[in-house]
């Protein structure tokens, strides 16, 4: 067995969340098999956190210090990732199904004349063989698939695997795959004012959706989201009304999201919508519409004005402290 790879993402040199996540469920894949998780890490100056990798389970770091892969390309990645992969010869590589993960993963696959499996909620090891639970017709069932090819390629939801420490650490490599020409290089990164947690990786979300009325009525929303420590989000009929950003979209034309609380607003509850946040742990419709559909999928339903419920949760929640 050639082992487990795990793609390690970084942002502002440190290591985000979802390489934890893919790196602890790699580590179930990888005992399963009888072999070893390795990290590819590709950037510059990461070198002192490569080897706190191995507290989540990661035995081995390949990691490439170079200036061109500083910043995240599709072309430079995808090309030094396949180098390693062809020579390395990897059973499985794992992704996080972030928007880095999920581009470089369909990228990688064609480049190795293998497939992927997107989006997964779950891994298990049948037969010697990686098989993946994903959500099909825009999330109303889990089908287990079977990568064929090889590596196996699969991407993983965030916050769906837990962050599992192992302690220890891993030996670092310094590997030096060809990158080729990279055509495409970013110049500029504009960061999301307020220093605003993305929606994919927060715990979090309060999503108000048409029952909002206006842009001007998020602030409830916001304000609720402060006292939780979360973020705000939003259905696609709010985005398309011009009351949110795009960045702010929750559902199957936006993101998917799966934090552990998701208080929905004044949403009625569309299957694009539920599509892309219905893995969400424990789920609260606040919504005056008793037959809205939302309410079939939450966990807790109260049938009131939001503009009555949220400012009134907010103040409770200021009173917890």
């Amino acid at each position: 067995m050639a082992g487990v790879w795990v793609i390690a993402e970084h942002r502002d040199g440190a290591f985000r969340k979802i390489t934890f996540e893919a790196a602890s469920a790699a580590k179930t894949v990888a005992d399963g098999l009888g072999a070893q998780v390795t990290a590819v890490v590709l950037g510059s100056g990461l070198e002192a956190a490569c080897a706190d990798l191995g507290k989540y389970g990661v035995s081995k770091v390949l990691y490439a210090d170079n200036a061109d892969l500083a910043v995240y390309s599709t072309e430079g990645y995808a090309a030094a990732v396949a180098d390693l992969a062809k020579s390395g010869a990897p059973d499985v590589i794992i992704f996080g199904a972030s928007m880095q993960g999920k581009d470089l993963a369909g990228r990688l696959a064609a480049k190795l004349d293998t497939s992927v499996a997107v989006d997964c909620t779950a891994l298990k090891v049948d037969g010697g063989k990686l098989v993946a639970t994903r959500p099909i017709y825009a999330g109303k069932i889990y089908a287990d698939v079977l990568v064929t090819g090889s590596p196996q390629i699969a991407t993983l939801r965030p916050n769906v695997f837990d962050v599992v420490e192992t302690g220890g650490s891993a030996a670092v490599e310094k590997v030096s795959p060809a990158v080729g020409a990279i055509k495409v290089k970013q110049v500029e990164a504009l960061a999301e004012e307020g220093g605003k947690i993305d929606l994919t990786e927060a715990t979090i979300i309060v999503s108000g959706g048409r029952g909002m009325k206006e842009a001007d009525n998020f602030k409830i929303l916001e304000a609720l989201a402060d006292q939780l420590g979360g973020t705000v989000g939003a259905s696609r009929s709010a985005v398309d009304a011009g009351w949110r950003s795009h960045h702010d979209q929750v559902g199957q034309t936006g993101k998917v999201v799966t934090p552990n609380l998701y208080i929905a607003c004044g949403i009625s509850g569309a299957i694009q919508h539920l599509a892309g946040m219905g893995s969400s742990k424990v789920i609260v419709a606040i919504n005056k519409d008793a037959d809205a559909p939302i309410h079939t999928k939450a966990d807790y339903c109260v049938v009131a004005d939001l503009f009555d419920v949220v400012p009134a949760l907010t103040e409770e929640c200021k009173k917890l402290g």
